[in-house]
């Protein structure tokens, strides 16, 4: 399967790319974007400063310092609403980005964190299903990074994107 799922620690996955679920201001926080900066060092601080943020479903791209991967691509995800303000929207738009960005760096890997599901409040079902989309959406391309981890921080969200991706399996393999 060309979407892999794990539980697990992203910042010990070995990928060219790891995606940061960060804030618009780029200066760290709590959850997975806080995880992110201590395994990194303080040169993951320094080197988003260069940045002065990143709205809504962008990204930004840095070096990943003491990480196993070359580069963090921060995707700064919607924070939920309700569900009429655009959050499926900007969340995908945040997840091509990502990839898009991957791509411009010659990532051939890259590993997602649910985006926006913690402090941000995004229904984790919900969030799967967009990441799950746009990721098939992106390996049916042909285009690298071809390689795709979704690393979930417990069980039940490897539950969710298993359910997911076996509804999928055909028509993400072509089988």
């Amino acid at each position: 399967m060309p979407i892999e799922v794990i539980v697990g620690d992203i910042t010990r996955v070995e990928v060219d790319a790891i995606v940061n679920a960060a804030n618009e201001r780029l200066r760290g926080g709590g959850g997975v974007d806080g995880a992110i900066h201590r395994a990194a060092g303080p040169e993951l601080l320094e080197a988003c400063k260069a940045y002065p943020g990143c709205p809504t479903g962008d990204v930004r791209v840095t070096p990943a310092f003491r990480l196993a991967a070359r580069h963090v691509v921060h995707a700064v995800g919607p924070v939920w609403q309700g569900g009429n303000a655009g959050e499926d929207d900007l969340l995908a738009r945040a997840y091509r980005n990502a990839l898009t960005a991957a791509h411009a760096q010659g990532a051939r890997s890259i590993a997602f964190p649910a985006i926006s599901t913690g402090i941000y409040g995004f229904p984790r079902e919900r969030a799967a299903e967009i990441a799950v989309r746009e990721i098939s959406l992106w390996l049916q391309s042909g285009r690298e990074p071809q390689r795709v981890v979704l690393v979930s921080f417990d069980a039940a969200g490897e539950a969710i994107y298993r359910s997911l991706l076996e509804k999928l399996e055909g028509f993400i393999t072509g089988g």
